[in-house]
């Protein structure tokens, strides 16, 4: 991984461009723009629709406007090719990851309005630049984009990284726990038997 070249940026310094080449290298990503957790909980995928979705990521990742002190995301190349694409924010920006049904909170007692808190929510490598490293480049860079916009601590919330029968590869959006662990989170939960919470406190 130490000789490959991937570099990794604030979405706001990416062009809209560059994030729709990751996100359009998929069906789902495509359809989602990254909005599966920021939607609101009466919202519904028909009644938002995809162009709606888009507009608000293009908003939110400030993309093109590299002085913007605010994004909500990075974008990872390799060799200048636009190659990957991860969701990163205080974990307050995200609605239905709040919902006290979703994965962060059981058996759990934390405080959901702590906007200090951040999450990673996606992971998303273009077809032909998997198995690069793209995913734990893009890990590593969130924990010192994190950092050094002033969260106290970083979570993730991945698949276990052995699939079980019933799994789909999609559900693997929110990485792997191989992933997180490289990237210096430890586990401080494990809500159901596919998911485990990952964090690392700074």
């Amino acid at each position: 991984m130490a000789d490959t070249p991937v570099e990794i940026v604030p979405a706001n310094k990416a062009s809209w461009e560059d994030i729709q080449a990751v996100l359009d290298s998929h069906g789902s990503p495509a359809h989602c723009q990254c909005q599966r957790y920021k939607m609101q909980p009466k919202e519904s995928w028909a009644s938002v629709g995809r162009e709606e979705l888009g507009f608000r990521l293009r908003t939110q990742t400030e993309c093109g406007h590299p002085d913007s002190g605010a994004t909500s995301g990075l974008v990872a190349y390799f060799d200048g090719e636009p190659v990957g694409w991860c969701g990163v924010e205080p974990r307050t920006a995200y609605p239905r990851l709040l919902l006290k049904t979703r994965v962060p909170w059981e058996g759990r007692d934390e405080d959901k309005a702590d906007d200090s808190v951040w999450a990673v929510t996606c992971f998303v490598t273009r077809a032909g630049f998997r198995r690069r490293g793209v995913s734990r480049a893009l890990a590593r860079a969130a924990v010192d984009f994190a950092r050094s916009r002033g969260a106290r601590a970083l979570e993730g919330y991945p698949m276990l990284d052995e699939p079980a029968q019933g799994w789909l590869l999609h559900e693997f959006h929110v990485g792997s726990r191989g992933v997180f662990e490289h990237a210096g989170f430890t586990e401080v939960g494990r809500p159901t038997v596919r998911r485990v919470v990952m964090r690392i406190d700074f």
